[in-house]
Protein backbone atom coordinates (compact mmCIF):
# COMPACT_ATOMS: atom_id res chain seq x y z
CA UNK A 1 0.00 0.00 0.00
CA UNK A 2 1.50 3.20 -0.88
CA UNK A 3 2.37 6.47 1.87
CA UNK A 4 0.49 9.13 1.33
CA UNK A 5 0.70 13.02 2.27
CA UNK A 6 -1.67 15.90 1.21
CA UNK A 7 -1.21 19.42 0.40
CA UNK A 8 -4.00 21.79 1.50
CA UNK A 9 -4.32 25.30 0.76
CA UNK A 10 -5.68 28.13 2.76
CA UNK A 11 -7.22 29.75 -0.52
CA UNK A 12 -6.86 29.29 -4.12
CA UNK A 13 -3.86 30.11 -5.23
CA UNK A 14 -1.93 29.55 -1.96
CA UNK A 15 0.74 27.65 -4.09
CA UNK A 16 -0.34 23.71 -3.67
CA UNK A 17 0.10 22.87 -7.26
CA UNK A 18 3.82 23.70 -7.59
CA UNK A 19 3.94 22.55 -3.92
CA UNK A 20 2.71 19.53 -5.15
CA UNK A 21 4.73 19.10 -8.25
CA UNK A 22 7.92 19.86 -5.79
CA UNK A 23 7.48 16.97 -3.46
CA UNK A 24 7.05 15.00 -6.57
CA UNK A 25 10.34 16.00 -7.80
CA UNK A 26 12.27 15.71 -4.65
CA UNK A 27 11.24 12.00 -3.79
CA UNK A 28 11.76 11.02 -7.41
CA UNK A 29 15.59 12.62 -6.75
CA UNK A 30 15.27 10.06 -3.34
CA UNK A 31 14.52 7.03 -5.60
CA UNK A 32 10.82 6.64 -4.93
CA UNK A 33 8.05 5.95 -7.18
CA UNK A 34 5.74 8.82 -6.63
CA UNK A 35 3.03 9.81 -8.41
CA UNK A 36 0.36 12.89 -7.66
CA UNK A 37 -3.30 12.90 -7.21
CA UNK A 38 -6.19 15.12 -7.02
CA UNK A 39 -9.56 13.71 -7.09
CA UNK A 40 -11.35 16.60 -8.61
CA UNK A 41 -9.64 19.77 -10.32
CA UNK A 42 -11.93 22.78 -12.16
CA UNK A 43 -9.75 24.33 -14.75
CA UNK A 44 -10.03 25.28 -18.24
CA UNK A 45 -6.40 24.04 -19.39
CA UNK A 46 -6.61 20.08 -19.79
CA UNK A 47 -4.44 17.40 -21.64
CA UNK A 48 -5.50 14.37 -23.73
CA UNK A 49 -3.37 10.91 -22.21
CA UNK A 50 -2.13 8.42 -24.71
CA UNK A 51 -5.58 6.65 -24.07
CA UNK A 52 -7.34 9.50 -25.53
CA UNK A 53 -8.72 10.67 -22.09
CA UNK A 54 -8.77 14.10 -20.88
CA UNK A 55 -7.02 15.14 -17.12
CA UNK A 56 -6.38 18.28 -15.87
CA UNK A 57 -3.20 19.92 -16.72
CA UNK A 58 -1.89 20.79 -13.35
CA UNK A 59 -1.98 17.01 -12.36
CA UNK A 60 0.15 16.18 -15.57
CA UNK A 61 2.91 18.67 -14.64
CA UNK A 62 3.01 17.09 -11.38
CA UNK A 63 3.26 13.92 -13.29
CA UNK A 64 6.15 15.00 -14.63
CA UNK A 65 7.64 16.80 -12.19
CA UNK A 66 7.43 12.93 -10.78
CA UNK A 67 9.14 11.39 -13.58
CA UNK A 68 6.17 9.18 -14.85
CA UNK A 69 3.44 9.15 -17.88
CA UNK A 70 -0.09 11.35 -17.21
CA UNK A 71 -2.35 9.22 -16.32
CA UNK A 72 -6.17 9.93 -16.26
CA UNK A 73 -6.46 7.85 -12.65
CA UNK A 74 -4.44 11.02 -11.03
CA UNK A 75 -7.19 13.16 -11.70
CA UNK A 76 -10.49 11.25 -11.91
CA UNK A 77 -13.08 14.55 -11.88
CA UNK A 78 -12.21 17.39 -13.83
CA UNK A 79 -14.84 20.33 -14.04
CA UNK A 80 -14.40 23.14 -16.79
CA UNK A 81 -16.83 25.77 -16.05
CA UNK A 82 -18.95 26.77 -19.30
CA UNK A 83 -20.80 29.97 -17.42
CA UNK A 84 -20.70 31.31 -13.94
CA UNK A 85 -22.59 28.48 -11.96
CA UNK A 86 -22.38 25.41 -14.78
CA UNK A 87 -19.93 23.14 -15.65
CA UNK A 88 -18.84 20.20 -18.13
CA UNK A 89 -18.25 16.92 -15.61
CA UNK A 90 -15.51 14.60 -17.25
CA UNK A 91 -15.05 11.32 -14.94
CA UNK A 92 -12.22 9.15 -15.85
CA UNK A 93 -11.94 11.12 -19.02
CA UNK A 94 -15.03 11.05 -20.37
CA UNK A 95 -18.23 13.05 -20.80
CA UNK A 96 -20.70 12.38 -18.51
CA UNK A 97 -22.48 16.03 -19.13
CA UNK A 98 -23.19 19.44 -18.54
CA UNK A 99 -24.24 20.82 -14.75
CA UNK A 100 -25.42 23.60 -12.39
CA UNK A 101 -22.87 24.04 -9.52
CA UNK A 102 -26.21 23.21 -7.19
CA UNK A 103 -27.14 19.85 -9.18
CA UNK A 104 -23.32 18.73 -9.23
CA UNK A 105 -23.39 19.76 -5.35
CA UNK A 106 -25.72 17.10 -4.83
CA UNK A 107 -24.65 14.71 -7.35
CA UNK A 108 -20.57 14.61 -6.31
CA UNK A 109 -21.13 11.99 -3.39
CA UNK A 110 -22.41 9.40 -5.96
CA UNK A 111 -18.59 9.75 -7.99
CA UNK A 112 -16.50 8.82 -4.66
CA UNK A 113 -16.28 5.14 -5.67
CA UNK A 114 -15.22 6.53 -8.90
CA UNK A 115 -12.02 8.60 -6.68
CA UNK A 116 -11.51 5.38 -4.74
CA UNK A 117 -10.83 3.24 -7.76
CA UNK A 118 -9.04 5.47 -9.01
CA UNK A 119 -6.52 5.67 -6.25
CA UNK A 120 -6.02 2.05 -6.04
CA UNK A 121 -5.25 1.81 -9.91
CA UNK A 122 -2.68 4.64 -8.24
CA UNK A 123 -1.24 2.93 -5.69
CA UNK A 124 -0.55 0.23 -7.77
CA UNK A 125 2.76 1.67 -9.18
CA UNK A 126 3.29 4.68 -6.43
CA UNK A 127 5.09 4.35 -3.26
CA UNK A 128 4.03 7.40 -2.41
CA UNK A 129 1.50 9.59 -3.44
CA UNK A 130 0.91 13.41 -3.17
CA UNK A 131 -2.42 14.63 -3.17
CA UNK A 132 -3.60 17.88 -3.86
CA UNK A 133 -6.80 19.27 -2.14
CA UNK A 134 -8.59 22.56 -3.62
CA UNK A 135 -9.64 25.43 -2.43
CA UNK A 136 -9.61 25.64 1.02
CA UNK A 137 -10.85 23.26 3.12
CA UNK A 138 -12.48 25.62 5.74
CA UNK A 139 -15.37 26.68 3.36
CA UNK A 140 -17.55 25.38 5.58
CA UNK A 141 -20.77 25.95 3.41
CA UNK A 142 -19.55 22.95 1.29
CA UNK A 143 -17.93 20.47 3.59
CA UNK A 144 -21.24 18.44 4.04
CA UNK A 145 -20.21 16.51 0.48
CA UNK A 146 -16.55 17.70 0.45
CA UNK A 147 -14.64 15.13 -2.07
CA UNK A 148 -11.56 17.19 -2.31
CA UNK A 149 -10.11 18.08 0.81
CA UNK A 150 -10.58 16.77 4.43
CA UNK A 151 -12.93 14.09 2.65
CA UNK A 152 -10.41 12.63 0.24
CA UNK A 153 -7.66 13.22 3.43
CA UNK A 154 -10.39 11.26 5.27
CA UNK A 155 -10.89 8.14 2.05
CA UNK A 156 -6.91 8.36 1.98
CA UNK A 157 -6.26 7.98 5.87
CA UNK A 158 -3.62 11.40 4.82
CA UNK A 159 -1.54 13.28 6.97
CA UNK A 160 -2.16 16.99 5.73
CA UNK A 161 0.40 19.89 5.42
CA UNK A 162 -1.77 23.20 4.92
CA UNK A 163 0.00 25.82 3.20
CA UNK A 164 -0.88 30.02 3.57
CA UNK A 165 0.26 32.97 1.08
CA UNK A 166 2.03 35.22 2.60
CA UNK A 167 2.31 36.99 -0.76
CA UNK A 168 -1.43 38.10 -0.26
CA UNK A 169 -1.32 39.17 2.97
CA UNK A 170 -2.70 38.22 6.50
CA UNK A 171 -1.19 34.66 6.58
CA UNK A 172 -1.03 34.11 10.17
CA UNK A 173 -4.90 35.05 10.27
CA UNK A 174 -5.47 32.71 7.21
CA UNK A 175 -3.55 29.51 8.88
CA UNK A 176 -5.14 30.28 12.42
CA UNK A 177 -8.42 30.99 10.60
CA UNK A 178 -8.85 27.80 8.63
CA UNK A 179 -7.31 25.79 11.83
CA UNK A 180 -10.37 27.01 14.00
CA UNK A 181 -13.08 26.57 11.19
CA UNK A 182 -11.84 22.51 11.35
CA UNK A 183 -13.31 19.98 13.36
CA UNK A 184 -11.58 18.31 15.79
CA UNK A 185 -10.94 15.32 13.72
CA UNK A 186 -9.59 17.70 10.87
CA UNK A 187 -7.54 19.32 12.47
CA UNK A 188 -5.85 16.70 14.13
CA UNK A 189 -4.53 15.36 10.59
CA UNK A 190 -2.62 19.12 10.14
CA UNK A 191 0.64 18.00 11.00
CA UNK A 192 2.42 20.68 9.24
CA UNK A 193 2.22 24.30 8.50
CA UNK A 194 4.04 25.81 5.11
CA UNK A 195 4.66 30.04 4.96
CA UNK A 196 4.47 30.10 1.10
CA UNK A 197 5.98 33.19 -1.07
CA UNK A 198 7.57 34.75 1.37
CA UNK A 199 10.22 37.76 0.42
CA UNK A 200 12.34 39.53 3.13
CA UNK A 201 14.08 38.50 6.05
CA UNK A 202 12.68 35.69 7.81
CA UNK A 203 14.07 36.16 11.36
CA UNK A 204 11.39 39.26 11.00
CA UNK A 205 8.84 36.65 10.92
CA UNK A 206 10.23 34.46 13.91
CA UNK A 207 8.35 35.91 16.37
CA UNK A 208 4.64 35.61 14.62
CA UNK A 209 5.67 31.89 13.67
CA UNK A 210 5.86 31.49 17.46
CA UNK A 211 2.72 32.56 18.29
CA UNK A 212 0.83 30.70 15.40
CA UNK A 213 2.62 27.36 16.76
CA UNK A 214 1.68 28.07 20.09
CA UNK A 215 -2.37 29.42 19.23
CA UNK A 216 -2.51 26.89 16.40
CA UNK A 217 -0.68 23.52 17.93
CA UNK A 218 0.94 22.48 14.73
CA UNK A 219 4.51 22.88 13.91
CA UNK A 220 5.66 25.07 10.74
CA UNK A 221 7.89 23.09 9.15
CA UNK A 222 8.80 25.67 6.12
CA UNK A 223 8.88 29.38 4.76
CA UNK A 224 9.51 28.84 1.45
CA UNK A 225 10.24 31.97 -0.78
CA UNK A 226 8.98 33.48 -3.78
CA UNK A 227 9.90 31.61 -6.34
CA UNK A 228 10.00 33.16 -10.53
CA UNK A 229 8.90 29.71 -11.79
CA UNK A 230 8.20 29.34 -16.01
CA UNK A 231 5.52 26.22 -14.50
CA UNK A 232 2.16 25.75 -15.35
CA UNK A 233 -0.33 27.37 -11.96
CA UNK A 234 -3.96 27.41 -11.25
CA UNK A 235 -5.28 28.69 -14.94
CA UNK A 236 -8.25 30.64 -13.22
CA UNK A 237 -6.03 32.64 -11.32
CA UNK A 238 -2.31 33.19 -13.05
CA UNK A 239 -0.22 35.83 -12.36
CA UNK A 240 0.52 35.68 -16.06
CA UNK A 241 -3.08 37.69 -16.82
CA UNK A 242 -1.50 40.36 -15.10
CA UNK A 243 1.51 40.94 -17.26
CA UNK A 244 1.84 44.22 -19.50
CA UNK A 245 5.42 44.25 -20.20
CA UNK A 246 6.13 44.61 -24.25
CA UNK A 247 9.43 43.13 -25.29
CA UNK A 248 11.23 43.30 -28.63
CA UNK A 249 9.07 40.29 -29.68
CA UNK A 250 5.41 41.59 -28.75
CA UNK A 251 3.06 38.44 -28.46
CA UNK A 252 -0.91 39.11 -27.52
CA UNK A 253 -3.03 36.73 -26.40
CA UNK A 254 -6.77 37.42 -26.75
CA UNK A 255 -8.15 36.77 -23.45
CA UNK A 256 -11.51 35.60 -23.66
CA UNK A 257 -14.20 34.88 -20.53
CA UNK A 258 -13.81 31.37 -21.44
CA UNK A 259 -10.07 30.93 -22.60
CA UNK A 260 -8.63 27.54 -22.35
CA UNK A 261 -5.64 25.65 -22.93
CA UNK A 262 -3.64 29.11 -23.08
CA UNK A 263 -0.64 27.05 -21.64
CA UNK A 264 0.26 26.70 -25.64
CA UNK A 265 2.00 29.98 -25.08
CA UNK A 266 3.96 29.40 -22.29
CA UNK A 267 6.77 27.95 -24.06
CA UNK A 268 7.37 31.76 -25.52
CA UNK A 269 8.17 32.85 -22.20
CA UNK A 270 12.01 31.18 -22.12
CA UNK A 271 13.28 34.34 -23.41
CA UNK A 272 13.54 37.48 -21.37
CA UNK A 273 13.12 40.22 -24.83
CA UNK A 274 9.65 38.14 -25.95
CA UNK A 275 6.48 39.33 -23.86
CA UNK A 276 3.44 37.49 -24.26
CA UNK A 277 0.51 39.85 -22.83
CA UNK A 278 -3.16 38.54 -22.62
CA UNK A 279 -5.73 41.16 -23.81
CA UNK A 280 -8.82 41.60 -23.31
CA UNK A 281 -10.09 45.33 -25.23
CA UNK A 282 -8.73 46.82 -28.49
CA UNK A 283 -6.73 49.69 -26.54
CA UNK A 284 -4.92 46.38 -24.48
CA UNK A 285 -4.31 45.27 -27.76
CA UNK A 286 -1.98 47.74 -29.39
CA UNK A 287 0.38 46.86 -31.74
CA UNK A 288 1.79 43.53 -31.31
CA UNK A 289 3.95 41.68 -33.69
CA UNK A 290 1.65 38.57 -33.23
CA UNK A 291 -1.90 37.68 -32.25
CA UNK A 292 -2.68 34.41 -31.10
CA UNK A 293 -6.33 33.55 -30.92
CA UNK A 294 -6.25 30.26 -28.17
CA UNK A 295 -9.23 27.79 -27.20
CA UNK A 296 -12.13 28.38 -25.74
CA UNK A 297 -15.22 26.26 -23.51
CA UNK A 298 -17.76 28.00 -25.96
CA UNK A 299 -16.28 29.49 -28.87
CA UNK A 300 -19.63 31.13 -29.95
CA UNK A 301 -20.22 33.06 -27.20
CA UNK A 302 -16.44 34.03 -27.08
CA UNK A 303 -16.76 35.17 -30.24
CA UNK A 304 -19.70 37.19 -29.92
CA UNK A 305 -17.70 38.70 -26.88
CA UNK A 306 -14.79 39.91 -29.37
CA UNK A 307 -17.59 40.92 -31.94
CA UNK A 308 -19.31 43.23 -28.85
CA UNK A 309 -16.17 44.46 -27.39
CA UNK A 310 -14.24 45.34 -30.92
CA UNK A 311 -11.30 43.00 -30.65
CA UNK A 312 -12.78 41.09 -33.37
CA UNK A 313 -12.51 44.23 -35.78
CA UNK A 314 -9.19 45.13 -34.40
CA UNK A 315 -7.35 42.18 -34.66
CA UNK A 316 -9.17 41.94 -38.52
CA UNK A 317 -7.57 45.59 -39.03
CA UNK A 318 -4.12 44.43 -37.69
CA UNK A 319 -4.27 40.95 -39.76
CA UNK A 320 -3.40 42.77 -43.00
CA UNK A 321 0.29 43.93 -41.49
CA UNK A 322 0.66 41.83 -38.37
CA UNK A 323 0.32 37.57 -37.58
CA UNK A 324 -2.81 36.17 -36.49
CA UNK A 325 -2.65 32.46 -35.03
CA UNK A 326 -5.84 30.31 -33.82
CA UNK A 327 -5.57 27.64 -31.87
CA UNK A 328 -8.43 24.91 -31.23
CA UNK A 329 -11.28 27.21 -30.36
CA UNK A 330 -9.54 30.22 -31.66
CA UNK A 331 -8.82 28.65 -35.39
CA UNK A 332 -12.79 27.77 -35.32
CA UNK A 333 -13.46 31.57 -35.04
CA UNK A 334 -11.12 32.43 -37.81
CA UNK A 335 -13.16 30.46 -40.41
CA UNK A 336 -15.98 31.67 -42.61
CA UNK A 337 -18.37 30.01 -40.38
CA UNK A 338 -19.43 28.40 -37.31
CA UNK A 339 -22.66 26.08 -37.25
CA UNK A 340 -24.36 24.79 -34.30
CA UNK A 341 -26.91 22.34 -35.32
CA UNK A 342 -27.14 19.78 -32.01
CA UNK A 343 -27.13 23.10 -29.21
CA UNK A 344 -23.37 21.93 -28.17
CA UNK A 345 -23.10 25.29 -27.20
CA UNK A 346 -25.75 27.92 -28.22
CA UNK A 347 -27.04 26.56 -31.18
CA UNK A 348 -27.74 28.13 -34.72
CA UNK A 349 -25.09 29.39 -36.96
CA UNK A 350 -22.83 32.44 -36.56
CA UNK A 351 -20.41 34.12 -38.83
CA UNK A 352 -16.64 33.74 -38.52
CA UNK A 353 -14.20 36.40 -38.48
CA UNK A 354 -13.38 35.31 -42.47
CA UNK A 355 -9.81 35.32 -42.23
CA UNK A 356 -10.11 31.34 -43.24
CA UNK A 357 -11.25 30.24 -45.92
CA UNK A 358 -12.49 27.04 -43.65
CA UNK A 359 -16.25 26.10 -41.81
CA UNK A 360 -16.70 24.34 -38.61
CA UNK A 361 -19.32 22.52 -37.53
CA UNK A 362 -19.76 21.39 -33.79
CA UNK A 363 -20.37 18.09 -32.98
CA UNK A 364 -21.53 16.30 -29.33
CA UNK A 365 -19.06 14.08 -29.73
CA UNK A 366 -15.23 15.32 -28.42
CA UNK A 367 -12.18 14.86 -30.73
CA UNK A 368 -9.32 13.49 -28.06
CA UNK A 369 -6.13 12.00 -29.04
CA UNK A 370 -2.43 12.85 -29.30
CA UNK A 371 -1.18 13.80 -32.47
CA UNK A 372 2.38 13.65 -34.16
CA UNK A 373 4.16 14.01 -37.42
CA UNK A 374 5.46 17.05 -39.88
CA UNK A 375 3.53 20.19 -40.63
CA UNK A 376 2.48 19.97 -43.91
CA UNK A 377 3.28 23.40 -46.47
CA UNK A 378 2.54 26.47 -45.49
CA UNK A 379 2.96 29.76 -46.68
CA UNK A 380 3.51 33.34 -46.07
CA UNK A 381 5.75 34.67 -43.06
CA UNK A 382 6.01 31.29 -41.23
CA UNK A 383 6.71 29.22 -44.39
CA UNK A 384 9.90 27.82 -42.50
CA UNK A 385 7.29 25.52 -40.35
CA UNK A 386 6.84 23.72 -43.68
CA UNK A 387 7.71 20.13 -42.82
CA UNK A 388 8.94 20.37 -39.49
CA UNK A 389 8.18 17.18 -37.09
CA UNK A 390 5.55 18.19 -34.63
CA UNK A 391 3.68 16.54 -31.15
CA UNK A 392 1.21 17.63 -29.23
CA UNK A 393 -2.76 16.96 -28.90
CA UNK A 394 -6.79 18.02 -30.22
CA UNK A 395 -9.13 18.25 -27.74
CA UNK A 396 -12.36 19.87 -29.22
CA UNK A 397 -15.87 19.82 -29.89
CA UNK A 398 -16.38 19.79 -33.70
CA UNK A 399 -15.11 19.55 -37.05
CA UNK A 400 -13.29 22.32 -39.11
CA UNK A 401 -13.43 21.47 -42.88
CA UNK A 402 -12.20 23.21 -46.23
CA UNK A 403 -14.12 22.93 -49.49
CA UNK A 404 -15.59 19.42 -47.65
CA UNK A 405 -12.42 17.86 -46.61
CA UNK A 406 -10.68 18.08 -43.11
CA UNK A 407 -7.58 21.00 -43.51
CA UNK A 408 -4.27 19.78 -42.59
CA UNK A 409 -2.26 20.28 -39.22
CA UNK A 410 -1.31 23.72 -39.92
CA UNK A 411 -3.48 25.61 -42.57
CA UNK A 412 -2.77 29.06 -43.83
CA UNK A 413 -4.62 32.23 -45.05
CA UNK A 414 -4.50 33.96 -48.60
CA UNK A 415 -2.96 36.60 -47.45
CA UNK A 416 -0.08 34.90 -45.92
CA UNK A 417 -0.75 36.38 -42.54
CA UNK A 418 -3.18 34.32 -40.67
CA UNK A 419 -3.16 30.97 -39.32
CA UNK A 420 -4.92 28.40 -37.59
CA UNK A 421 -4.48 24.37 -36.15
CA UNK A 422 -6.33 21.93 -33.66
CA UNK A 423 -3.17 20.85 -32.18
CA UNK A 424 -2.31 21.97 -28.81
CA UNK A 425 1.61 22.27 -27.87
CA UNK A 426 2.60 22.49 -31.23
CA UNK A 427 4.50 24.91 -30.10
CA UNK A 428 6.73 23.02 -27.74
CA UNK A 429 9.20 22.06 -29.76
CA UNK A 430 12.22 24.06 -29.66
CA UNK A 431 12.50 24.35 -33.55
CA UNK A 432 8.86 25.62 -34.04
CA UNK A 433 9.19 28.30 -31.18
CA UNK A 434 12.06 29.17 -31.93
CA UNK A 435 11.21 29.73 -36.23
CA UNK A 436 8.37 31.80 -35.00
CA UNK A 437 10.43 34.15 -33.01
CA UNK A 438 13.50 34.39 -35.67
CA UNK A 439 10.41 35.10 -38.67
CA UNK A 440 8.96 38.25 -36.23
CA UNK A 441 12.76 39.08 -35.50
CA UNK A 442 13.11 39.42 -39.04
CA UNK A 443 10.53 41.07 -40.28
CA UNK A 444 11.50 43.91 -37.43
CA UNK A 445 15.12 43.84 -38.75
CA UNK A 446 15.88 42.36 -34.90
CA UNK A 447 18.69 40.13 -33.32
CA UNK A 448 16.99 38.30 -30.97
CA UNK A 449 19.82 37.83 -28.15
CA UNK A 450 18.93 34.09 -27.67
CA UNK A 451 17.23 32.98 -30.59
CA UNK A 452 17.19 29.52 -30.16
CA UNK A 453 14.61 27.75 -27.67
CA UNK A 454 15.45 24.26 -26.06
CA UNK A 455 12.44 22.09 -26.11
CA UNK A 456 10.24 23.21 -24.15
CA UNK A 457 10.42 19.56 -21.99
CA UNK A 458 13.86 19.83 -21.34
CA UNK A 459 13.06 23.88 -20.08
CA UNK A 460 10.78 22.12 -17.35
CA UNK A 461 13.10 19.59 -16.22
CA UNK A 462 15.43 22.55 -15.34
CA UNK A 463 12.50 24.24 -13.69
CA UNK A 464 11.41 21.23 -11.56
CA UNK A 465 15.01 20.91 -10.36
CA UNK A 466 15.19 23.99 -9.28
CA UNK A 467 12.12 23.83 -7.63
CA UNK A 468 12.88 20.71 -5.80
CA UNK A 469 16.46 22.36 -4.65
CA UNK A 470 14.14 25.61 -3.14
CA UNK A 471 12.13 23.23 -1.38
CA UNK A 472 14.72 21.24 0.15
CA UNK A 473 16.17 24.32 1.62
CA UNK A 474 13.57 25.84 3.26
CA UNK A 475 11.63 22.94 4.10
CA UNK A 476 11.67 20.52 7.16
CA UNK A 477 12.27 17.19 4.82
CA UNK A 478 13.16 15.16 7.48
CA UNK A 479 9.66 15.97 9.42
CA UNK A 480 7.79 15.35 6.32
CA UNK A 481 8.97 12.08 5.82
CA UNK A 482 8.19 11.24 8.96
CA UNK A 483 4.68 12.32 8.55
CA UNK A 484 4.66 9.22 5.95
CA UNK A 485 5.31 7.11 8.99
CA UNK A 486 6.45 3.88 7.14
CA UNK A 487 9.28 2.58 7.95
CA UNK A 488 10.45 1.07 4.69
CA UNK A 489 11.12 4.84 3.74
CA UNK A 490 13.00 5.58 6.25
Amino acid sequence: MSKVIMIQGTMSNAGKSLLTAGLCRIMKQDGYRVAPFKSQNMALNSFITEEGLEMGRAQVMQAEAAGIRPMVCMNPILLKPTSHTGSQVIVNGEVVGNMGARDYFKYKTRLIPEIKKAFRELEKIADIIVIEGAGSPAEINLRENDIVNMGMAEIADAPVLLVGDIDRGGVFAQLLGTLMLLGEDEKSRVKGLIINKFRGDKTILDPGIEMLEERGGVPVVGVIPYMELALEDEDSLTERFRETRIGKIDMAVIRYPRISNFTDFNVFEQLSEVSVRYVTSASELGHPDIIFLPGSKNTIRDLKWMRQNGLEAAVKKLSDEVPVFGICGGYQMLGKEISDPEGVEEGGKIRGMELLDVMTELKREKTRCQTEGKINKVEGIFSELSGMDYSGYEIHMGCTTKEGETPLVLIGGDKGNVYGSYVHGIFDRGHIASAIIKALADKKGLTIDKGVFEDYKNFKERQYDHLADTLRAYLNMEDIYGMLNDAHLK
